[in-house]
């Protein structure tokens, strides 16, 4: 029996600086190079190790389909610095980016390999701030770390 993978949305919650060399290069597998930056992944094991290295500097968990088909619209980004429109869907293969929301919800698609589209969102920082300390996990009151469905709350705070 398959279990269902889930998409998980990661947002970077510290800077750059003090940071050891093997969670550096973890920020870089995930293209998280700053603060506020945000990006799609499942959850298989991999990634999961990945996020739990890097625990201190991240916060993740499972994104609703309504927030990624909003990343898309208004964060996602092609090569060029383009919006992606219901043409670039059609293009790769779905009828709008509903639908290929959905698909990545589902982990049809991944993210980080759609053609043409930059495997990062730009957010900006939440509005009315982050409710807690960066340097403290979510479940002692921090920011970072694991939060279930919580992290749609967080994004459309920073959309």
């Amino acid at each position: 029996m398959t279990e269902q993978r889930k998409c998980l949305a990661v947002v970077r919650v510290r800077g750059r600086s003090d940071i050891y060399h093997e969670i550096k290069e973890t920020m870089e597998f995930l293209h998280l190079h700053r603060n506020c930056h945000a990006t799609l992944v499942d959850d298989r094991p991999a990634y999961v190790g990945m996020l739990r290295k890097a625990q201190h500097f991240l916060t993740w968990g499972e994104i609703s389909k309504e927030n990624i088909a909003l990343l898309l619209k208004k964060w996602g980004r092609l090569v060029g610095n383009k919006k992606p429109s219901d043409e670039y869907a059609k293009e790769i293969g779905y009828k709008s980016l509903d639908e290929l929301a959905e698909a990545i919800h589902e982990a049809k698609v991944e993210f980080n390999k759609l053609p043409r589209m930059k495997p990062v969102f730009r957010l900006h920082p939440p509005s009315k701030g982050f409710k807690g300390k960066v340097k403290k996990s979510y479940t002692t009151g921090g920011v970072t770390g694991y939060r279930k469905e919580n992290i749609n709350n967080l994004i459309k705070k920073m959309t």
